[in-house]
């Protein structure tokens, strides 16, 4: 994986909006949650762009995201849940983008994760 340019104003949103008065990493963690949960509009489409061992999709797949999991799902990694079957599916947020007609507050917030995986930073 490729490491971003440094975005000053990504890095902004996400220490003075995301994980800001976060002094340990369930408290970055729950940052990153509850900002999702504000910023993500469900349900969207978002296309798979690498495979993951812990999920069942496959690059090129295009998936409905209808919302979250529990905050337990989400202590050491950002979930999303997909339509899949009766319940849904929890999978990485980090494996999938958004389709170009999702709204823009979603793509934003998408790829706000995306660049903090990309940065290699940790909770």
């Amino acid at each position: 994986m490729v490491k971003p340019k440094r975005d000053p104003e990504r890095e902004r949103r996400i220490a003075m909006e995301i994980v800001v008065d976060a002094y340990n990493t369930h408290e970055r963690a729950m940052g990153w949650y509850y900002y999702l949960q504000d910023q993500l509009q469900f349900p969207f489409t978002a296309t798979c762009t690498a495979k993951r061992a812990i999920s069942p999709l496959r690059v090129k797949d295009e998936v409905e995201v209808i919302g979250m999991p529990g905050e337990e799902e989400c202590e050491h990694e950002m979930f999303i849940t997909i339509r899949w079957e009766k319940d849904g599916l929890a999978v990485p947020l980090a494996q999938l983008k958004p389709i170009s007609a999702t709204q823009k507050q979603t793509k934003q917030a998408v790829e706000d994760w995306h660049y903090w995986v990309k940065m290699g930073y940790e909770f």
